[in-house]
């Protein structure tokens, strides 16, 4: 899929990165990443334990995953209060989620991009659905915690995306402001909460993310690798 151009800026998006290219100045200085489908592929995991938090609180019956990752980057009690099912699901989701944890993975180049912003001065967060505890954890196993600066989970904050708080919370944590940042997700709700809170925002389809409704909630810039993020952030990048 091609980079698409961002609407609100002639530059046009940038093309796949050379084998390697020289710091250059950024267009961001801050970069806030929503968790799941964007740095780590927990999808088969989420469905798993969905299924197992399913059948124990609300028993037989086929669990409505397609359904409810429609709603993916919300919190979770949110989501159950939409689908109409009952919040003690949350218990053993994230029972499950734990011991399940092991089967999560790192999408490819997610290091080398996080480890070359913080190269390059750029500071990074994550606001994600999940707890804050959770996400911790997660990005502890899977080896990322130690190249972010902060992490936000959506217990964190008085309101969880779509609304601003949890993008808010980030900068202000990094001591950035929004005309600095930029807010990456998979989803939607990730485009909302960056544009209500003043960042700009990017769309990614390397994991879960559906082009068609990213391109129609109109994110500044959509990717499909990346690499093209650091291009984009840092004004360069690495094949």
């Amino acid at each position: 899929m091609p980079l698409t151009p961002p609407p609100r800026s002639p530059a046009s998006s940038p093309a796949a990165p050379p084998p390697a290219a020289a710091p250059a100045p950024g267009r961001f200085a801050t970069v806030v990443f929503d968790l799941d489908g964007v740095l780590i592929d927990s999808f088969e995991v989420m469905r798993e334990a969905f299924a197992i938090a399913y059948r124990e609180v609300v028993g037989d019956g086929e669990p409505p995953f397609e359904e409810y990752v429609t709603h993916q980057g919300r919190y979770f009690p949110d989501i159950m209060r939409l689908m109409g099912l009952p919040g003690e699901m949350e218990g053993p989701f994230v029972r499950a989620s734990h011991e399940l944890m092991d089967r999560v993975t790192v999408y490819p180049h997610v290091p080398e991009l996080l480890a070359t912003l913080r190269e390059r001065g750029v500071r990074t967060a994550i606001a994600t659905g999940k707890s804050g505890a959770r996400a911790r954890a997660v990005l502890e196993r899977v080896g990322l915690l130690p190249l972010l600066d902060e992490v936000v989970g959506s217990d964190e904050v008085p309101r969880p995306k779509p609304h601003p708080d949890i993008v808010h919370e980030a900068l202000h944590r990094l001591g950035a402001p929004p005309e600095s940042a930029v807010m990456v997700g998979d989803a939607v709700i990730d485009i909302r909460s960056g544009r209500a809170a003043g960042t700009a925002t990017v769309g990614v389809t390397w994991g879960e993310g559906s082009a068609e409704r990213l391109r129609a909630e109109q994110p500044d810039f959509l990717l499909d690798r990346p690499w093209h993020l650091l291009a984009l952030v840092c004004g360069g990048g690495r094949g």
